[in-house]
Formats: C-alpha cells, structure tokens, sequence
C-alpha cells in the first residue's frame, strides 16, 4: 500500500516521525551531547513548556495554519524532553505516557468503545468525571474536595472558571444570567466602599470578587473568559498601535494630549 501523502509530499509514518523526535532527544542528551540540552532539568522547562502552549494558542488566534504546525511541534518537544530526563533517572519512558493516554482514552469514552450512551457534550463530561473518581478509588486514592482537581497552576482565569463550573455541578450556582449581574453591582458597590475607606488590601480583596463573578458571567454565557480577554487584549494593541503611529507620524507621540490621544483612538476604532 502506497503511504499517505500530506500537501503532494511523500511522508513518514506519524509514529515512524514520533521515533525519530524521541532518538534526537535521547541523543541531545547523551553525555557527548548538547552541553545546553545536558544542562536542563524537570523545574527549567516549566518555562519553556508554558512559553510554548501560549505560543500554539497565538497562532490559533490568528489562524496561522502553518505557523501552528510549527508551534505544535516545538510543543510536542516539551513532553518528549521531560520523558527522556524521567527516564534517564529510571521513573518512566515516554512509552508510559503514551500507553497511559491511550488506555485513559479508550477507558473514559465507553460511548465510543463501549457499549454505554452519550448524547451531548455535557452527558460525555459528566461520565468522564464519574470514571476519573472511580479510577481514583481503585487506586486507592484518598477523594479530596470537589475543588481538589482543579489545578492551582492554571492561569487564574481559567483556574476560576473551572472553580465555577465544578460547583455548578453540584446546584450551587446562581439560577441565571440575571443572577450573575445582580452579583456584580454588588461587588462594585462593595469596592466603591472600600476604596472610600482606603483600605488597599480590602480593595485588592473586592477587586478579585469582581474578576471572579466575571468569569462565572462568562461562564453562564457560555464564554471561554481566558479567550475573551485575550481577544480583548488583542483588539486594544491593533488600535493602539494605530494611534501610536499616527502620531509618530506627526511627530506628537509622548506629546499629545488626552483630547487628541482620544480622537486618534477614535479613528483607530473606525479603521478595519
């Protein structure tokens, strides 16, 4: 049989590529190899394994196909990396991470591989959740808190989402969309008061409330928040930085008014 083709290119195998990555890797790291690799450890690629996942979420952002191919490789290197340091010290082979995947995948999607029902997205969620606590059981895992299995390092929007989502799950949640802005005007009233006291640390306090009751608003809209802002975030470099070369142009840049700064922002907004 002829192997598959991507983009008129003759290919490798996927896992015959996956080999090769997993040989560099091992050969990076032998004792006559990169002094730089050599010199890595588990707490040293933490950096790079976040610099690398918010690198693959700016080239979805701005559907940048190829560029995502490429960010997905340098990615995928991460893994592979900590797995050849981990085996080096006799722990685990990167063969374990992909036969604990493939086995927690298969195991966690009954609908699929199985013989049991899921109709909707949520349906699937709740039956993953359900299998991963039995898994925990068998294990002999000790059950924390409901909250327990949210990472504290995920970025702390999406940290509170997930928080929101979790007690939602239980009924603790507010009735509705409506619920959620109530909540927030009296979050706002409250760091109003705060600020009028001039207690800093109150107001810090009252302004995490609020951050928090705006994630569970975008929850409830159905909205990834980490998303949104970074959306948002993007849309105020566009249009500052078309404010900024105006007035660069003009010579004014660092010069101009708040009035004239706010025109330019303006004719930024209007600009596609």
């Amino acid at each position: 049989m002829q192997e598959s083709t991507l983009n008129g290119k003759d290919a490798l195998r996927p896992g015959a590529r996956f080999d090769r990555l997993v040989e560099i890797m091992a050969r990076l790291r032998a004792p006559d190899g990169c002094p730089w690799d050599r010199e890595q450890s588990f707490a040293t690629l933490r950096r790079y394994l976040l610099e690398e996942t918010y690198e693959v979420l700016d080239a979805i952002d701005a559907e940048d196909w190829d560029g995502l191919a490429e960010e997905l490789g340098d990615l995928l290197l991460q893994p592979v990396f900590l797995a050849q340091m981990a085996s080096e010290q006799g722990r685990f082979s990167i063969a374990d991470s992909l036969d604990a995947i493939n086995t927690k995948l298969v195991r966690r999607h009954p609908h699929i591989f199985g013989d049991a029902v899921a109709r909707t997205p949520d349906e699937v969620k709740d039956r993953w959740d359900r299998i991963k606590a039995e898994e925990k059981r068998e294990k002999g895992m000790a059950e924390g808190g409901l909250l327990d299995s949210v990472p504290r390092s995920l970025p702390a929007l999406a940290e509170g989402q997930e928080i929101g989502r979790k007690a939602a799950g239980t009924g603790f949640d507010w009735p509705d969309v409506n619920g959620v802005l109530a909540k927030l005007h009296e979050e706002l009233e409250e760091l109003r008061v705060a600020r009028e006291q001039g207690d800093a640390k109150h107001v810090e306090e009252e302004l995490g409330d609020i951050l928090f009751v705006m994630v569970n608003l975008a929850r409830k809209l159905d909205i990834d928040a980490e998303h949104a802002l970074r959306g948002a975030n993007a849309k105020f470099r566009r249009r500052f930085g078309r404010l900024e070369r105006r007035l660069r142009e003009e010579g004014r840049f660092g010069e101009a008014t708040l009035e004239e700064m706010e025109e330019q922002w303006q004719r930024a907004k209007q600009d596609r």
